[in-house]
């Protein structure tokens, strides 16, 4: 078939970069997708070298909602890099990168930006815009909506934001963006949308992250409502597979909506949860892709304390 060989150069261009960077679970994800084995077919092919592993572990291996911890599930990982005809050490090398290696201990995974790497950046941008640990508003509700572009990158991110003032004098907004492994920060953009201008913006080029200062044209009195909306023009970075949100704080409802370019669309969808950087995901559930408009949501009516997110993969 004609379209056969630029299909398998972009599925390998993808496995190449998912390898080289992670997330474990992407890159995966990737390698049996590449080698278009089910995952039947793998866990035959893992019995034959002598390691049990149920199929249900496999497909949430890959789905980022649990990890390989145990010596048996690690033994799986490098007979997994033998069947995929992957580098030796390469998946096992993205799961000590993650902090879930041979010595079972956790940390922040790669897939959530590195975080504990870039909260220490992001405390860093927030004191040179002397932003206070407070900004001094309630979030009542945030709807954001991600464009996918027809390269499977993230193109573009809109934030819509309903607030509550609690202290008197409140007259901005710093937004946070962090772009996928390798974006390019400084070539972003940000746009003021809706009764709100941008001010500073400051990023850091390692992490992706930026940082930027909306400002309101009104000081809000503690008890005041506002809503205010703007735009981060992305596209700096490769394939995207997933996006989350982190709470510090419970709050007001939170409604995310992916949206994907009709030339590249993804094989499936689904949200998850997860308590904290350390934890694993949980409360994983299939999107479906609407039809005509080519896009899932999530809609979580009061948001607690941690991350929420959907992730997509590729054929």
């Amino acid at each position: 078939m004609p379209h056969a060989p630029q299909h398998a150069d972009v599925a390998t261009a993808e496995l190449d970069s998912v390898l080289r960077g992670g997330p474990f679970h992407v890159a995966l994800r990737a390698a049996i997708a590449a080698r278009g084995l089910p995952l039947q077919r793998v866990q035959h092919h893992l019995s034959r070298h002598g390691v049990k592993v149920g199929v249900t572990s496999l497909s949430y291996w890959q789905q980022g909602a649990r990890r390989p911890q145990r010596p048996e599930s690690l033994r799986a990982v490098r007979a997994l890099e033998e069947i995929l005809e992957l580098p030796e050490e390469s998946l096992i090398r993205l799961l000590a990168d993650s902090g879930e290696g041979p010595s079972g201990q956790r940390s922040a995974a790669r897939s959530y930006r590195s975080l504990v790497e870039a909260t220490g950046v992001l405390d860093q941008l927030l004191a040179e815009l002397d932003c206070p640990p407070d900004g001094g508003l309630h979030t009542l509700g945030h709807h954001e909506r991600l464009r996918i572009g027809a390269r499977r990158e993230l193109a573009e991110r809109e934030s819509h934001h309903i607030v509550r003032a609690h202290r008197d004098g409140v007259d901005r907004f710093v937004a946070v963006h962090h772009g996928d492994r390798g974006a390019a920060p400084e070539r972003m953009r940000v746009h003021a949308l809706e009764n709100c201008r941008t001010g500073r913006v400051r990023w850091h080029r390692d992490t992706g992250v930026l940082a930027a200062e909306l400002l309101f044209d009104t000081r809000l009195q503690a008890g005041d409502t506002f809503l205010f909306r703007y735009g981060v023009e992305d596209g700096t970075a490769g394939v995207s597979h997933e996006y989350l949100r982190g709470f510090d704080s419970p709050g007001g409802q939170y409604a995310l909506q992916v949206c994907f370019d009709a030339a590249a669309l993804p094989a499936r969808c689904h949200r998850f949860t997860q308590h904290s950087a350390a934890a694993p995901r949980s409360g994983c559930q299939a999107l479906a892709l609407s039809g005509r408009h080519r896009s899932v949501h999530l809609v979580e009516p009061r948001v607690r304390t941690g991350f929420l997110g959907i992730g997509w993969d590729w054929e």
